[in-house]
């Protein structure tokens, strides 16, 4: 055999031989890749669930952060509760000693109702008895009545004891009068004011407990939802093992499928020694990333701090979700850290951050400024309402038909004024603090 002959041989054997070799790697690389493929399905899907296991995290986080806020807040609704009962208290004793004033003053009034009727009768008879002696007699008939001198001048001393006694006595009687008077109607005016209180304050207190029942309400649903996404957290954890154990087992498929076909390619090289070529793989470099530049963005403006209203229309809003209502709160520090305001304590605190001194009741707000008409309303005007009484509820115009202010049920917040509830309870009055 020729020497060309032979190597037609060898290069023929070495071809069969090669295809021989790499038939089984053929059929397991098809294999293979069908096995890659399902890993890096489930790959994407645990990816997927991880994503979705990770958004329950960030949920329940977020209810355990409003469960802990809702837990505060309930602690100073209860706290306001407590104060509000004190008051009520303290109202209650104030009304009952006032009761005590006004009966007490009733009495005397018939004790000197009855004396004023005595002395009327004594004068209306000494009236018409000079009316019956043709108006002649009177007191002069008694002076010229006298036997002498002597008698003339007691006669004199008895009339003008008559006459100034009855002048003192109806003085008397007058001022008893009026100073009654006055003395009732002041604390008939009291009683009026502590029973306004007395009616605020229930009313308050119910509102408060009706607070905190709603607060415990939305505490157990929240409840309710921490445990749901809990159980769907365990659930996600546990499909995720399974997609970890799904992936496990293919990769160790993968392994014991690639190992045969690795050493059939071992073989086959070292059969055939032919040198592999040279040609490098040209890889492209990656491209130079740009550099960022500074940002060009415009700087956000600040906010005009020397406005006055709006520092009025704004300095609450970091209490908005974080107060309580608490009757004549908002005039101490306590109550200021503490966000616990009454309507007007709010308005003047509010007020006094753009350094304007305003009253801190409702009454005296209604003459901090002058009155505008609801046509000239605008941001920063005092708006009233009539809740328990007229002008018993005020707050900060807002634009937009809101207004802020410290409302009973929700402690600071916005309130629209153009429907609802506070849109029957305004009544139209306005006043313009800054011009």
């Amino acid at each position: 055999m020729t020497l060309k002959k032979r190597l037609l041989v060898l290069n023929t054997t070495i071809i069969l031989g090669l295809g021989s070799a790499f038939s089984i790697p053929g059929v397991n690389a098809e294999s293979i890749n069908k096995l890659e493929n399902q890993k890096s399905q489930i790959q994407q899907q645990r990816s997927n669930l991880q994503a979705t296991l990770a958004e329950a995290d960030k949920e329940l986080v977020s209810v355990l952060e409003e469960i802990a806020e809702l837990n505060a807040k309930i602690t100073k609704v209860e706290k306001a509760i407590e104060d509000n009962n004190k008051l009520i208290a303290e109202t209650e004793t104030n009304i009952a000693s006032t009761k005590a004033e006004v009966d007490h003053l009733k009495a005397e009034m018939a004790i000197i109702q009855e004396r004023i009727e005595k002395r009327s009768a004594i004068l209306k008879q000494r009236a018409q008895s000079f009316q019956e002696s043709g108006g002649t007699v009177a007191y002069m008939d008694v002076l010229l009545g006298a036997s002498s001198f002597s008698d003339f001048v007691d006669r004199v001393g008895a009339v003008t004891t008559f006459v100034q006694a009855d002048k003192q006595l109806l003085e008397e009687q007058e001022q008893d009068k009026k100073a009654f008077e006055e003395k009732k109607a002041a604390v008939e005016e009291e009683l009026a004011g502590l029973t306004s209180m007395m009616t605020e304050l229930k009313g308050m207190q119910a509102t408060m407990e009706e607070q905190k029942q709603q607060n415990s309400l939305l505490i157990q649903q929240l409840k309710e939802k921490e445990n749901s996404i809990a159980d769907k957290k365990a659930k996600l954890q546990s499909e995720d093992v399974k997609y970890a154990s799904l992936i496990a087992q293919i990769e160790q498929s993968i392994a014991a499928q690639a190992a045969p076909a690795a050493q059939s390619v071992q073989g086959a090289q070292s059969v055939t020694s032919a040198p592999s070529g040279s040609a490098a793989v040209n890889k492209q470099k990656p491209a130079a990333q740009k550099t960022k530049g500074s940002s060009t963005s415009a700087p956000k403006p600040s906010v005009n701090g020397g406005s006055a209203i709006s520092i009025v229309t704004t300095a609450g809003n970091k209490y908005i979700g974080n107060s309580v209502y608490v009757f004549g709160g908002g005039r101490n520090a306590y109550d200021i850290a503490n966000g616990r305001f009454d309507c007007s304590g709010f308005v003047h605190w509010s007020f006094s951050q753009a350094g304007i001194s305003v009253g801190a009741s409702t009454d005296s707000l209604k003459f901090a400024g002058r009155q505008v008409s609801t046509s000239e309303m605008r941001a920063g005007d005092l708006v009233f309402f009539d809740t328990y009484k007229r002008d018993g509820h005020v707050g900060i115009y807002l634009g937009g038909g809101k207004f802020i202010g410290s409302q009973s049920s929700t402690g600071v917040a916005i309130a629209n004024m153009s429907s609802g509830y506070w849109k029957t309870k305004f009544n139209g009055r306005v006043v313009r603090v800054i011009e």
